[in-house]
């Protein structure tokens, strides 16, 4: 009996010692492989960190150039107007004035701001028209109004080619502008929604600021005679929608121009 009890016991502590030997082993093996993990976690997450960094790089530049674009095209739109003795106020005031209608007529954020970006370029095509055109003292005469109503096609041709969002935008604006609600605008007597909301809004934004500054050819009108001529036209020259929009929130229009007079 007692020789049995002894084997017994001498199994035991074998599987004892197998048992401490399988799991130092397993041990053993879970650290190596834990280091293995550490060492390819240590290396993925540089490999990330290092995409990252090369993300934020990209997104720098392109950011850089989406800048230099707006600045670009802001500089183009300004160089437009000093042809025709205009002060930069004008657009950067009709820049402010577009983006109100954009935003209050429903438009998306990012498409407020580019239009916001893209309408100083609403009278680019007027670098083609002739200073003694574009700077007569006085009202045109037949030949010289065709010549001066160019500019809104030689605009579109200027930028047209574009493959940019920002600038096909303007090549829009640049275009449908002078278009009137009820048909009788140019270059294309288009009408009602067949004109661009971007033409549309920045049409008004356009005579809005046109009408309250002094012209080589006018003085400045006062609000009563602007407000005026608002109502009578709207539904002619102007979509509706947008003069209620406008007189709705005149205020905001009234302080944008107030903050940004001309010296």
């Amino acid at each position: 009996m007692e020789l049995h009890e002894n084997k017994l016991i001498a199994e035991i502590e074998k599987l004892k010692l197998d048992f401490i030997k399988t799991t130092e082993k397993l041990i053993k093996d879970v650290k190596r492989q834990d280091k293995i993990m550490t060492r390819s976690d240590k290396r993925q997450q540089q490999e990330y960190d290092e995409l990252q960094s090369k993300f934020a790089e990209v997104e720098a530049l392109q950011k850089e150039i989406e800048d230099t674009q707006k600045e670009v095209v802001f500089t183009m739109g300004a160089i437009g107007e000093s042809r025709s003795k205009e002060t930069g106020n004008h657009v950067k005031r009709v820049a402010e004035y577009t983006y109100l209608l954009a935003k209050y007529s429903g438009l998306p954020e990012k498409e407020c701001e580019m239009l916001k970006q893209a309408s100083p370029m609403h009278d680019i095509g007027k670098v083609a028209i002739p200073d003694a055109v574009l700077n007569k003292p006085g009202r045109f005469d037949e030949d010289e109004r065709r010549i001066m109503d160019t500019h809104a096609q030689l605009g579109f041709d200027m930028l047209q080619s574009s493959s940019r969002p920002l600038l096909k935008m303007a090549a829009t604006v640049a275009y449908e502008h002078h278009e009137k609600w009820n048909g009788t605008g140019y270059p294309n007597k288009l009408a009602g929604e067949d004109i661009h909301i971007y033409g549309r809004i920045t049409a008004l934004a356009d005579v809005f600021d046109a009408l309250g500054s002094a012209r080589v050819y006018k003085p400045a009108w006062d609000d009563e005679r602007i407000f005026k001529m608002f109502k009578e036209e709207r539904g002619e020259h102007f979509d509706p929608n947008l003069i209620d929009i406008f007189f709705d929130k005149l205020d905001e229009f009234l302080l944008i121009r107030d903050s940004m007079k001309d010296v």
